[in-house]
């Protein structure tokens, strides 16, 4: 499975450390099994609940942040040069795995569609998320983008990586509130 979406998610591909790497794949492979998915879920899946009939899905949204977060990461480099520190690796692994914890989160609705899952109601996705990647000894820097991510990181001071996913999240979420 990890070949498989090491194809499905070609950013993984642009990760200098080779161990991360591996943890990512195995994080979502992790994620994939507990939540009883297949691949070809994660094409199906909503990006967010919170959108009645939302028009894009999880593995879009996944690759739409990461590949933003990464071009915002970039940017700023490209300007500020040695005045800011980013960690590409950290961006595109936490980018990748920001929302992993919807897996657990979501489920297939007995009458068609998706639902929130019984484990999903008693913990949102950072939480599950962080969950699976320290399985896998993701570093605490994506961790804590995993964490804080979404509103969940509002009570604590982001990391500049956490930043540029935070919004990089919101860049792909909000266009598509009706």
């Amino acid at each position: 499975m990890l070949k498989e979406l090491e194809l499905l998610f070609p950013e993984v591909n642009t990760l200098k450390n080779g161990d991360l790497k591996k943890a990512v794949l195995e994080t979502f492979a992790d994620a994939i099994k507990q939540g009883n998915w297949v691949l070809e879920d994660l094409k199906k899946i909503p990006a967010t609940l919170l959108i009645p009939e939302c028009p894009i899905n999880f593995w879009q949204h996944t690759r739409a942040v990461t590949r933003g977060a990464l071009a915002m990461a970039r940017e700023m480099k490209g300007v500020y040069g040695e005045q800011l520190n980013i960690d590409f690796d950290i961006i595109i692994a936490g980018g990748l795995l920001h929302d992993v914890g919807k897996l657990l989160e979501i489920e297939r609705a007995l009458e068609g569609g998706y639902r929130k899952s019984e484990g999903g109601k008693r913990l949102r996705h950072p939480l599950s998320g962080i969950i699976l990647a320290a399985a896998r000894n993701i570093p605490e820097p994506v961790l804590h983008i995993i964490a804080c991510h979404s509103k969940e990181g509002n009570a604590v001071r982001r990391t500049t990586e956490a930043v540029i996913i935070h919004h990089a999240d919101f860049s792909n979420f909000e266009p598509f509130v009706p």
